[in-house]
C-alpha cells in the first residue's frame, strides 16, 4: 500500500507544479488598447482570409505595418441580428487575451430569415505574442 502512494507522489507534484506555472503566465500585465474596425478598414489580404473562414469559427490574426489585426467570428447563423462584442483585451507575459461574446438579436430588432456570419475585427499595436481567444 505504501508503494502505491510513493509512486503517485511524483505525479501529484508534477500536476500541482504545472498548474501553478500556468497561473503565473496568465497574470494580467495591462489592458490592451484596441479599435473595432469597419469592414472597409480591414486590410484586403486579411479580409480575404476572413471571408474564406467566416462560415466556421474564426480565430485569426494578421500583422501589417506595425499593427496587429485580430478577428473573431462564431460561424454561420440562420437569421440576421447577431453581432460580436469584445469584452476584454489584455496582455500577459506571453500572450494577448481577447475575450469576445456572441450577441443575439435584440427584442425590438427586425430579424431577417437570411444566413449571416457575424464577426469582429480589432486593430492594436503589433506584438509577436501568442493570441489567446477566451
Amino acid at each position: 500500500m505504501r508503494k502505491k502512494y510513493l509512486l503517485l507522489l511524483p505525479l501529484i507534484v508534477l500536476i500541482l507544479t504545472a498548474c501553478s506555472v500556468r497561473k503565473a503566465d496568465d497574470k494580467k500585465l495591462r489592458d490592451v488598447e484596441f479599435t473595432v474596425l469597419d469592414k472597409d478598414d480591414v486590410p484586403e489580404e486579411f479580409m480575404a482570409k476572413i471571408e474564406e473562414a467566416k462560415e466556421g469559427q474564426v480565430k485569426l490574426s494578421y500583422a501589417d505595418r506595425g499593427y496587429l489585426y485580430i478577428a473573431r467570428g462564431y460561424g454561420q447563423k440562420d437569421t440576421s441580428g447577431y453581432s460580436v462584442e469584445v469584452r476584454r483585451c489584455y496582455e500577459t507575459e506571453n500572450e494577448i487575451h481577447v475575450e469576445t461574446g456572441l450577441l443575439g438579436p435584440g427584442k425590438e430588432e427586425k430579424i431577417l430569415k437570411k444566413k449571416t456570419c457575424p464577426y469582429v475585427v480589432i486593430k492594436t499595436e503589433y506584438t509577436d505574442k501568442q493570441i489567446e481567444f477566451d
